[in-house]
């Protein structure tokens, strides 16, 4: 399998048949890896694909890989999600690709926005801090409250509540368009994970 037979593209309204595909992904995905990925509708999903918030990966008519984004305090923030690839069609680089082509949908549909994502998947970090995005506070990331009501889905939603919404198993990076991307290398993402876990022990023991 070449990565350039699979095309990565802005999602259309008849991409919305996918979405029980997409949302069984996603599942599968958190069962696999042990982590809490927050539950998502099929009408959630179709809803992003026909608004023009997601992006689809596809080899001929199989849809095998998706993203999205949404808008949070009007419009002040934009969080990228639900990134998902089937696991036949990984190793392929078509994260990197969907991550890409995702953060070019926000950027495009939301030009002054603060870009964030809050992920538990050391390669997102990876790919996000490629990107300039930054390792930062949830208090930096919107107060949102639909936002955080989402996380409702996920197994780890005790822990976000126990400690105020102030820390949980995922990792807060954000893109703010006004400042000067970082000169990341390739330590960061693995630094920014090592003081994630030692700030959560040290709370912990607090």
């Amino acid at each position: 399998m070449k990565e350039t037979e699979i095309s990565v593209e802005f999602a259309q309204e008849e991409h919305a048949k996918y979405a029980e595909r997409i949302c069984t992904l996603i599942y599968e995905s958190a069962l696999q890896r042990g982590t809490g990925i927050a539950r998502r509708s099929n009408e959630y999903i179709a809803s992003k694909i026909t608004g023009g918030k997601a992006v689809v990966a596809l080899e001929g008519e199989k849809l095998v890989g998706f993203s999205y984004i949404e808008s949070w305090g009007h419009g002040d923030y934009v969080a990228t999600s639900g990134l998902i690839v089937d696991p036949d069609y990984r190793n392929l680089g078509l994260a990197r690709r969907i991550k890409e082509k995702t953060f070019e949908l926000a950027r495009m549909r939301f030009p002054f926005a603060k870009i964030f994502s809050i992920t538990t998947s050391l390669p997102v970090m990876k790919l996000n801090s490629r990107m300039g995005y930054k390792p930062v506070t949830f208090s930096e990331l919107t107060d949102d409250e639909e936002f955080w009501q989402g996380c409702k889905g996920c197994i780890n939603y005790d822990i976000l509540q126990r400690n105020n919404r102030r820390m949980c198993l995922c990792t807060g990076m954000l893109f703010d368009p006004k400042q000067p991307l970082p000169s990341n290398t390739a330590a960061t993402p693995y630094l920014m994970m090592l003081r994630n876990k030692l700030s959560k022990i040290f709370r912990i023991k607090h």
